[in-house]
């Protein structure tokens, strides 16, 4: 693909799809999503325990940065909530770029919570990784040590 600086008279239009799935891959391994900072109990707290909760907040940043939801989310049921309302559908079956949110699992600290990520095909998902806080790459099914909940496809993705 060669490198294109528009001038007056070509038309550039955003292949808006393509552009979502590199930002995603690209995402692999940022720490742009670690921290996210609120009041609780009137104390400055970072609601993304630097990165381990991240999940969310991570996926509706994406989904917000391309206009395919109305904000940004720190859980995932309020993101799903977006989602839906936003025009995302159930399938049964995911397709690259879908949503998949996975089941609740409880964590060493007796945390129980549900996970979200994104669908990039070949069996891959990206979604914020508990252990190394960061967005990382894996199999949709973590092999098969989680089951996947729910998927969510929005037909702009085409």
């Amino acid at each position: 693909m060669s490198r294109v600086s528009p001038t007056k008279k070509q038309k550039v239009v955003p292949i808006i799809p393509d552009t979502y799935l590199a930002v995603i891959k690209n995402s692999i391994g940022s720490n742009l999503f670690h921290n996210f900072y609120a009041k609780v109990n009137g104390k400055r707290t970072d609601v993304m325990a630097n990165g381990q909760l991240s999940c969310a907040f991570y996926v509706s940043s994406i989904l917000l940065l391309f206009k395919f939801i109305k904000e940004g989310h720190a859980t995932v049921d309020s993101t799903v909530k977006d989602l839906k309302q936003s025009g995302w559908k159930k399938i049964k079956k995911p397709k690259i770029g879908s949503i998949i949110v996975w089941e609740k699992m409880i964590f060493s600290n007796n945390n129980i919570h549900k996970h979200i990520g994104f669908f990039i095909g070949n069996n891959k998902a990206i979604s914020n990784s508990y252990k190394l806080r960061y967005p990382a790459l894996h199999h949709f099914t973590f092999d098969g040590k989680r089951k996947v909940e729910l998927i969510l496809w929005n037909s702009k993705l085409k």
